[in-house]
């Protein structure tokens, strides 16, 4: 006899696929590896850890990333990547115009930081570094994004005589990179030294404006 309710077969679950996967877990997987990785170091972080901190089976990591080879290449070109394309997209909108370029890269730097606080350790651990394992990104794909650009924007300011003469285009980025990122990654430092409410994400904004401004002048 046939029952006129009968309850529905639950879905078959693909093959392999754990329990508890979806879009969301990957994207929360992702972004507990980048701080972990930022936290610990690529090196030293493990895919049990990083499974651990998320919630999930170590299966589900694998499941997703297969190794932490392809977790790490994902964190770089699924999170740290767009960021930076994103900054640079602002700074081909910005013109020409040395003051404004500056600008732009350091209030875009400010925000992306705030936003995203893991950014500064890993760029010191794994870029800065020496035996940093993303120092290679540098290079091939970081490089063409800002630090290029910027070096010919400015070497064509300077060649119309809108920057100081003095100042060497591409050690102008070295310095506008160093000032923008260094004071976010050792700001528990020198925060604890100089115990002031006032020493906000403004203030530093305003003070490296005005230090590489009064610089830039011709």
């Amino acid at each position: 006899m046939n029952d006129s309710n009968p309850t529905p077969d639950k879905p078959a679950r693909t093959p392999g696929r754990p329990t508890g996967a979806s879009p969301l877990q990957r994207e929360r997987l992702l972004d507990v590896a980048v701080a972990a990785f930022a936290h610990s170091g690529i090196q030293a972080a493990s895919l049990r850890g990083i499974a651990q901190q998320a919630g999930v089976t170590p299966a589900l990591v694998n499941y997703y990333f297969g190794n932490k080879q392809r977790l790490v290449q994902a964190a770089v070109d699924e999170r740290l990547l767009p960021l930076l394309e994103e900054l640079a997209a602002r700074l081909r909108q910005a013109g020409d115009e040395p003051r404004e370029l500056v600008g732009q890269f350091v209030r875009g730097m400010s925000a992306m930081v705030l936003s995203h606080p893991w950014i500064p350790p890993l760029w010191v651990r794994e870029i800065l570094c020496e035996g940093g394992l993303l120092r290679d990104l540098l290079a091939t794909r970081i490089a063409p994004l800002i630090p290029l650009l910027l070096a010919q924007r400015f070497a064509a300011a300077q060649a119309r005589g809108d920057l100081n003469p003095a100042l060497d285009p591409r050690l102008l980025v070295v310095s506008l990179i160093g000032l923008s990122m260094l004071p976010y990654a050792a700001a528990p430092l020198w925060r604890g030294i100089f115990a002031n409410p006032q020493i906000g994400d403004d203030a530093l904004i305003a003070h490296t404006l005005a230090l590489l401004e009064q610089g830039m002048e011709v």
